[in-house]
């Protein structure tokens, strides 16, 4: 049960990094520190949002429109966070 607990950990790491990774390229793209001409740049953009944009878009339909204001990595990094600390208080109860 503990090597399922660190899966799943693990996986949620991997969400959270995914997560900045994007909210971080976004800001880079609009401040014109990247350039989407590139090709490599292009690829890791286009991925993130092949990954992230049907989670964001779901969590969008709940928001209420913020004029602008993008409110959906926001809310998926606190839900990340919930889901690993109620994993982490709930660790013990998986080696009874």
């Amino acid at each position: 049960m503990q090597s399922l607990f660190q899966i799943l950990m693990l996986l949620l790491n991997i969400v959270w990094f995914f997560i900045i990774a994007h909210v971080v390229m976004s800001w880079l793209i609009n401040f014109q520190v990247l350039n989407l001409r590139q090709p490599v740049v292009a690829q890791i953009w286009y991925g993130l949002n092949r990954l992230l944009e049907p989670v964001y878009s779901r969590i969008r339909q709940i928001l209420p429109p913020m004029g602008g204001l993008d409110l959906a990595p926001l809310v998926l990094l606190v839900g990340v966070a919930v889901l690993r600390i109620v994993l982490m208080n709930n660790a013990g109860a998986f080696y009874y």
